[in-house]
């Protein structure tokens, strides 16, 4: 395993998402307020980009169809989603965010 840089921390809106691309695929940087969290970028109901959705209390919903997931586990927390999505490691160092991919 190892870190990749993906983005700036100033590039991660409070309360917002950021796509990033990384060699495993799309990722969702999602900026709540205890900081920086990673998602695979894909609903685990249909496919859709969880980067076009919305962070509300801690969950990112994807627009689509409803589904929410724990921005800090991947949790699928609402139906129609019953299966988790892939989260990654993510530290801030010297105001870059990585992740941990592999």
């Amino acid at each position: 395993m190892s870190w990749v840089r993906v983005a700036t921390a100033d590039e991660v809106p409070s309360g917002g998402l950021l796509s990033v691309q990384t060699d495993q695929g799309s990722v969702v940087l999602a900026g709540v307020d205890d900081g920086i969290y990673a998602l695979e970028d894909r609903c685990s109901h249909q496919d859709y980009p969880l980067s076009d959705g919305l962070i509300e209390h801690d969950e990112v919903e994807c627009p689509y169809h409803g589904a929410r997931f724990d921005v800090r586990t991947g949790r699928a927390v609402q139906l129609p989603a019953i299966t988790p999505v892939r989260s990654f490691q993510v530290e801030v160092r010297d105001g870059d965010v990585y992740i941990r991919v592999g």
